[in-house]
Parts: structure tokens; sequence; C-alpha cells
């Protein structure tokens, strides 16, 4: 009876509809329940953004056969963005895995049936219980044999302020705050105007060079670029050496416009307060620093995984970036170094509880470095091994691409040259204090 339940996959994105792909592949039951009205609705929320990852790395090959009957061609050259992505493969995807797909049906829970988290008695042996709240607000719940959370962290965005909590008076601000890449093609709302970036990943890189064109062509748009390490450390990426050359360049664009004085980078500020100004915002740090008013501010500093509807569940995760443990000097921010990253599979994700498994962005917790390819792999791994073929979820078919970046992100609160930092990065940059220069470019 339980081997002919489904196995519940959780979110609709990239990684959850390439794991109900492997799972129809191997005759599995499946069922994907996803909060949102369609599939990949996270990234329509970011759909006006390019990715660095070719097509060939962002389509899943159990996917891909899934589709081919349909008529469907793969993508093969140049950097989709988030709508076309959404397009190309993932809306023919979801229309092919048909009603195996539940929308506005968001997991609020995940269980053993008849068992809380703390009962050991035949727990292996009980069916998960997957509470599953739809938009109406009618309540139901699902029993699965399995359960693959993919979930992502699209939905817990990291707040602006430095120890990891809202800021002071962020909260009362937040209507004037971004927490996503704004959508800067609409120029006439950010030009004459004072932006502020707050974060140092990809995210706020792309926000940064964006803002950058635009006070190219406006010298009178302001572009504060706001980090909270005392250096740049590896800010700027490992430009060539980026083996992803889309992401190299990157760090190599944002840095010209930082070189040629279109937008002022600012070290070592941590936000404590947020204060609002009428329709303005003003940024103070820690040591008491405030920055001119802001007319935009774009918080990026990362995202969280959502951990409250698996309080249920005995999970095993890294203290530090809550992660599964196994992988997380893997992907740990302070520890990466050049080719340090490797692929992961269903040794690596599981967990005290059986047959659970945390898959894509959400694997990776707090940590800045996933790929879509990783997630394609997990998945894959996932998948054989709840099929019962161990020899293919052992197997590795993923060697991820050097970053280019040797060593952590250096010494948090060290300022001028960082020690331990990228030395295969692109020169370090000075501290700027804030003020322009003119622009150059």
């Amino acid at each position: 009876m339980r081997n002919e339940l489904p196995v519940v996959v959780i979110g609709a994105g990239p990684q959850g509809l390439a794991a109900a792909a492997h799972l129809v592949e191997r005759d599995q039951p499946v069922l994907v329940f996803e909060a949102g009205e369609s599939a990949a609705a996270a990234v329509s929320e970011w759909g006006h953004v390019r990715l660095f990852s070719e097509w060939s790395e962002l389509v899943d090959k159990a996917a891909a056969r899934l589709l081919e009957p349909t008529g469907w061609e793969a993508p093969t050259t140049g950097y989709p963005t988030g709508v076309q992505w959404i397009s190309g493969y993932l809306a023919p995807l979801a229309a092919e895995l048909g009603d195996r797909i539940r929308y506005g049906a968001r997991v609020v829970g995940v269980s053993r049936r008849g068992r809380d988290r703390l009962v050991d008695a035949g727990r292996a042996e009980q069916p998960f219980t997957v509470h599953v709240e739809a938009v109406d607000g009618t309540e139901y719940r699902v029993d699965a044999r399995a359960v693959i959370d993919a979930s992502g962290t699209w939905s817990a965005p990291n707040p602006a302020g430095a120890d990891g909590l809202p800021a002071l008076g962020e909260r009362a601000a937040a209507e004037l705050l971004e927490y996503r890449i704004p959508d800067y093609r609409s120029r006439t709302k950010y030009e004459g105007t004072h932006s502020v970036v707050v974060g140092s990943g990809h995210s706020a890189v792309t926000a940064v060079i964006a803002l950058g064109r635009i006070a190219r062509r406006d010298p009178s748009t302001k572009v504060t670029w706001v980090l909270r390490r005392g250096t740049v450390g590896n800010t700027f990426g490992g430009g060539e050496a980026d083996e992803l050359p889309a992401r190299g360049q990157l760090g190599i664009t944002a840095k010209e416009f930082v070189d040629a004085g279109l937008i002022d980078l600012v070290t070592g500020f941590r936000v404590e307060k947020i204060a609002r100004d009428g329709d303005r915002v003003l940024l103070t740090s820690e040591d008491g620093r405030t920055l001119p008013a802001a007319d935009h501010v774009a918080v990026l500093t990362g995202f969280r995984p959502d951990l409250s509807f698996l309080s249920e569940l005995r999970l095993e995760l890294d203290a530090t970036l809550q992660a599964p443990v196994r992988i997380a000097a893997e992907v740990d921010p302070n520890l990466h170094s050049c080719g340090s990253v490797a692929a992961t599979g269903a040794a690596d994700l599981a967990q005290p509880e059986p047959n659970f498994y945390l898959v894509g962005a959400k694997s990776y917790g707090r940590a800045p470095t996933f790929l879509a390819m990783t997630g394609y792999e997990q998945v894959r791994s996932v998948v054989a091994e709840l099929a019962g073929d161990h020899e293919a979820a052992a197997r590795v078919e993923l060697v991820l691409p050097d970053t280019g970046v040797c060593g952590g992100a250096g010494l948090f609160d060290s300022t001028g040259t960082a020690i331990g930092g990228s030395c295969c990065a692109l020169p370090e940059q000075p501290l700027i204090q804030i003020g322009r220069a003119p622009a150059s470019v």
C-alpha cells in the first residue's frame, strides 16, 4: 500500500519540475504542490533578469526527454531572461506534467501519520502527512511515501539589518524598500535620483550594473553600493578565471563602473537603522555613518530557507548555514575556494527522517552559490535512490564550473587589503568614502 502512495514534491520551480520529470520517467507516482498560481512563480518575479548560465545548463535531461515527443526543441545557445526560461522550457514542462501539479496549494506542514517529532515507535514505517492550504483557505492533507522539498528560498529574503534581524525602523519603511532586483528597464524612474544597493552577491552586482548604465547616460543619477565587509574581498568574483564567462563578466563590469566613478562603493557599512524622510530613506550604520537620503533602496542581502513547516520532522542541518550537514562545508562562503564546490546527491542530502530530502536552493540554506545544474543533479540522484536504483543514486554526473575565486571572503572586520582573500580574483578595490568622483565614461 505504501509504495502506491505518491512522492510529494514541494514547489513547481525548476528543481521541483525536474524532480517530477525524473519520477515520471521512473514510473513513480508524483504530486507537486505549488503555492503560486503557475509554474515557476518565483522565477516570474525576476523575469526581467538575464541569467549567467547558458541554455544548455538550464534544461534538465529527464525533462528534455519527457518533452521531446511533444515536438518541443531545447534552446541551444544564449543566456535567457527569467521570462524566456519560463516560456522556452519551464511552462512547457509544467504543461506536460499536467494534473500532477496542484497550483495555489501552499504546504503548511509535513509530519508522519499519527506521530509528532517526539515519537520513535514505528516512525519510519508510517507515511508522511503533507498538510496543504488552498487559496480559498481550505485545508487538507495528503499521505506520501517520500517528500522532496524544492520550495526554494525566494519567499524569505534577508533583511538589511547587519545582525540578520530587521534594522531599527526597517519594518516601518518596508514599502519604500525592494528585496528583489528591481526592473531597471524603466529608466525614467531612476534617472536623476539616488539609488542605494545593499549586498555583495550576484543579485547586488546585477543591480549595480543596471544602475551604472543609467548613471552613465544621466550624470545626475547617483548610485551608492553598500557592503558590510570592511574590504571588497571577492565581491567582484573571479573575472576571466570564472568558468561561467557571463558570471565572471558581472564582476568585471561592476568594477569598471566603480573605477569610473559611476558607483560610490561604501565598505564596512552595517545597517543599524532605517528612517523615512518623506518618500526618501535614510540608512545609518552601526558606526554612526548616515548615507545621503535615497529615493530607491534595493536590499539584496540574500535569502534564507523557510523551515517553519518542517518543524515536526527530524532534520540534521548545519548550525551556520541551515543546510544539510554533509554539504555545508562545500558551500560555506566563509570557506569556499577555487574548485571546492562539488556536486551533491542523495547520500549528501539524506536526513534522519528517511525519504525526506531538501533539494535546490533550499538545500544550500543561506549560502549564495547555487546553480540550476546543481539542483538537476540533486534530483536525478534523489529520485534514483527513491526508485531503488542505488548505483545511479551514488553516481556523480556533474562537475561544477570553477568560480575562479580562491579562499574565503576575507576577514569581516579588516580594512584595506583583504587577508586570505581572492588570489585569482580581480585586484582588490580600496575603500571609497561617501562622495562621488565625476563620471568619466
